[in-house]
Parts: structure tokens; sequence; C-alpha cells
């Protein structure tokens, strides 16, 4: 019994030996990745293309000073998002011993910081794995510059958090989705795949729906123009790095007299046809999610892990039905898809797996070859073949697995979902108890 014991001892300190390597490794790795970053961020380092870093430096510090003023930017057509993104806007001022787009770069660093201890942590329990912490660690690397030239890391660690809450603390993570929502709008797409019935639905729903009214209430009552971003997304184009861009592309190689122009804060098609294929991306993104809803209403019985590959799917769908898709939304993907491969039961892990090679070629079009999208020659459209057609096949792949995991007839396993804890049978618990003793 002596020896038994002993070597029980010597495997448990096996493992949480392996666990710490394993941490340890993650951290280097998120070190030296995000040193890179901060490099390119802060120009030390300098990829060919547009600098990306003006987002922060001009736009976003310009924002900063007009919402300082007491208001939102009425005027500005380029701000095109919901109130509480005022928030990460105007943290950089909080370090004024820091210029501007320094700040904002560290800020971002300890938001990433934080996301990887998050993974770190979920990766530890029972049912779950540390290969959505790679993901994370990858993901953001391969985008470059761009993850730490906008706010949109800090929305996916936000929704990453509310999945990973779910399970156990559903009320807190309805708060992290109205907050997630009022900072950039998608993450209401984490509600995709919640519950629709039970003490957990209601708390889930009920928290969401009070916590994005009073937040919303709270920035309207707080400075004029909260809301103004509905108005100011109405007219967008088709931007040039879209999937239904390629169409346009494609013409332009053929003659078509079509130009390229800056428009609400990005690079979007004019004329002729362009009105049709903005209105081919609205009705595409409308079937998918009539897609979405159908799923929905027929899987009453949802299998482990549905939250984040439903959530992690109607992004996919999302983006790549979008009119506009910049770089940054791969962050979203990225951050969903560190949560499926978090999580052992999700079906998700091949699509997951995609964003790692659609972040890299979404790097080589924006910024290292963007002239060549702009100018729509082969090597630009190839690069958004590529890109694209990654991302509709992970969209693809996902809906067939998920759709395969709502019909298999199973009840749910809280192990599966994120966050949960496996519950202990009377009799394995009862061994377990006098295993202890």
């Amino acid at each position: 019994m002596a020896s038994t014991g002993t070597g029980t001892a010597a495997d448990t300190g096996g493992a949480a030996a392996r666990i710490t390597g394993s941490a340890w490794a993650a951290w280097g790795a998120w070190g030296a990745t995000r040193a890179l970053l901060l490099l390119c961020v802060l120009g030390v380092l300098v990829l060919p293309g547009p600098d990306v870093t003006t987002d922060v430096s001009v736009i976003y510090r310009g924002w900063a000073e007009v919402l300082r003023s007491g208001t939102f930017p009425l005027d500005d057509v380029t701000w095109q998002y919901p109130p509480a993104a005022a928030l990460p806007v105007l943290a950089p001022t909080a370090l004024p011993f820091l210029p501007y787009a320094t700040a904002f770069a560290v800020l971002v660093l300890a938001v990433d910081a934080a996301a990887l201890a998050l993974f770190l942590r979920a990766g530890r329990r029972p049912g779950h794995r540390r290969a959505g912490a790679w993901v994370w660690i990858g993901g953001v690397a391969l985008l470059g510059p761009t993850a730490y030239a906008r706010y949109d890391l800090l929305v996916a660690a936000v929704a990453a958090a509310a999945l990973f809450a779910a399970a156990r603390r559903p009320r807190t993570a309805g708060a992290l989705i109205a907050c997630g929502t009022l900072l950039k709008l998608w993450p209401v797409l984490l509600l995709a795949g919640a519950p629709l019935r039970g003490r957990r639905a209601r708390a889930l729903w009920g928290s969401a729906a009070g916590w994005g009214a009073g937040l919303t209430l709270a920035a309207v009552a707080a400075a004029p123009g909260a809301l103004a971003f509905l108005t100011f997304q109405r007219d967008r184009g088709t931007e040039v790095e879209a999937p239904v861009a390629l169409l346009l592309h494609g013409a332009r190689l053929a003659g078509w007299p079509g130009e390229v122009q800056l428009r609400y804060g990005s690079l979007e098609f004019t004329g002729p046809g362009v009105p049709l294929t903005g209105a081919l991306a609205l009705a595409l993104t409308g079937a998918a999610a009539l897609w979405l809803l159908r799923w929905r209403l027929r899987a009453p019985e949802l299998t482990p892990a549905v939250l984040c590959d439903a959530a992690f799917t109607a992004a996919l769908l999302t983006t790549a039905t979008s009119r506009v898709l910049s770089p940054q939304y791969l962050l979203w993907l990225v951050g969903l898809a560190a949560v499926c491969l978090t999580v052992r039961a999700s079906r998700q892990a091949l699509p997951a797996l995609l964003v790692l090679p659609a972040a890299a070629a979404t790097t080589l079009e924006f910024p290292v070859h963007f002239a060549d999208v702009v100018a729509s020659t082969p090597l630009g459209i190839a690069l958004l073949v590529v890109r694209n057609g990654l991302l509709v096949a992970a969209a693809l792949l996902a809906c067939r697995r998920l759709r395969a995991a709502a019909g298999g007839g199973r009840a749910p396993d809280p192990a599966g979902v994120p966050g949960a804890r496996p519950a202990l049978s009377p009799v394995r618990g009862a061994r377990t108890r006098a295993t202890s003793r």
C-alpha cells in the first residue's frame, strides 16, 4: 500500500511539473511574440505597407479629445462604435506620462496578458486543455501590429471570459456579453447557443438584457450622441477586403470602371454595380442568420460545448458574409477559436485551426501587400482568395459540425461546457471520500 501511495504521489507530482512547464513555455512564447509586436507598433521594426498605428495616434486620439469634452463624436462618420467604445479610447489618457499611442499599446498588452492567464487557468480544469492558450498566442502574433493598433483584442478577451463564465456564473456571463456588445456589437453572437429554458437560461438572458439596457441608458444620459453610430453605419459600402468584393476585383481586371475611395474610415469600392454587391452581402448575412435560427429551434437537446461552438460558427458566418471585413475582425475569430480548442468536447477544432492561416494571410494582404489589394493586382486578388477562401471554408465546416453535434440526441454533459466542473456520481464520490480518509 505504501508503494502505491508513493507511486500516486510521484505521478501527481510529475503531472504538476508538466503543467507548470507548459505554462512557462506558453508565457515564454507570448513574451517573445509580444516583444516583436511592440517593436512594430512603436516603429522600431517597420513592415511594408501603410502604417497601421495611425488609427490610434490620429483617429483614436482625436476621438479621445472629443469624448473628454463631454460628447460623442457627433459629426464624425468614422465613429461607428457602440457607446462603451469610449472606454478603451479614453483609457490611454489615464497614463498622461506616456504618448497616447504608447499608452494604448501598453493597455492592450496588459489585456493580452490577462487573456492568456485566463486561457491557461481554464486549461487546467477537467474537460479542458491548454491548446486554446497556444491558439491565442499564435493567432494574435500572426495578425502582426494590427492586433495592438485596434481595440478589438479587448473585446475578444471579454468574449472569451463570458464563455468561460457561462456554465457556473451565468449572471456574470450575461453582464460580460452586454459589456462586449456595447463595446463592438458582435459579442451579441455569443447568445446564439445560449439555453432557452431553465434557471441558467433565465439568469443568463436576464443579466444580458438588464446590463445592456442599463449601460445604454447610462451612456445616453451621460453624453449626447451615444447612439449616433447607428446612422453612421447605414451607408457603408463594399470594402475592398470583403469576400463579396472579389466580384468587383475580378470585374476590375476585366475593365470595370469602378474606383476605390476612402469612405467611412475604410477603402471601399464605388461605381456601377457596387450597391448590388452590398445587397448580395446583406442577403447572405440574412440567410446565415436564418440558418442559425432554424438550427437553434430544431436542436432542443444540445451537445456539450454548444455555447462556444455556436458563438464561433455565428462569428464565422457573420465575417464571411459581411460587406466590410477589416483585418482586426480576425481577432474575434482568434478569441473564439481559442475557447473552442480549450474545451475538449468542442467539435470545432479544424475550423478553429483554419483561423490561424487566415490570420497569416490577413497580415500579408494588410499591411504588407495592401497596395496590390487596392489596385486589384493578381497578387492582391490571390491573397484575398486565400484568406477569404479559408474563412468561407471554416464557416461551412463549422456549420456542418454544429448541426451534427446538435443532432446527437445526447443530454448535455456539464463537463464539456466552458468553465464547468464534472459532477461525481454517488458511487464514485463515496470511493473518493473513502480513499481520502
